[in-house]
């Protein structure tokens, strides 16, 4: 099974921006930990940007070389149907993980365009989450 595993804006400064919301864990831990938790024959592959049009590029590009997303889309969540668009072209199963419960916070934050594309949500559980979304598609 083939495995990527998506990062949007920001997300680079894990464990420096905002710890109290979003933890102290960087995105280098969680691969690490996602990688310790894959079992045999679960390939991953790992990508962060700030940038949504190589978000866009990526998600084209999982048409032929993924079977499942796990993507944390940030800020993007609430605002790019550029995003939604990509990942209802990929047939492969996808999951969005959100760190923080973004139910709980600001209300713009409350909607997620991406959610209308995902098989599940996992929000408000930290980096397990990642891991969680993992096991989810893995079982």
């Amino acid at each position: 099974m083939r495995i990527l595993i998506l990062n949007g804006p920001n997300l680079n400064l894990l464990g420096k921006r905002e710890p109290d919301i979003y933890g102290h864990e960087t995105l280098d831990d969680i691969e690490r930990e996602l990688r310790g938790h894959a079992g045999d024959g679960v390939r991953l592959d790992f990508l962060q940007t700030n940038h949504e049009g190589e978000m866009l590029e990526r998600i084209h590009r999982a048409r032929e070389d993924a079977d499942a997303i796990i993507i944390n889309p940030a800020a993007w969540s609430h605002t790019s149907v550029a995003l939604l668009d990509a990942l209802k072209a990929f047939e492969g199963r996808v999951v969005e993980v959100h760190l923080s419960n973004i139910h709980t916070r600001e209300a713009f934050r409350h909607h997620s365009y991406i959610s209308a594309r995902a098989e599940a949500v996992v929000a408000g559980m930290g980096s397990f989450g990642y891991r969680a979304a993992l096991e989810f598609l893995t079982r």
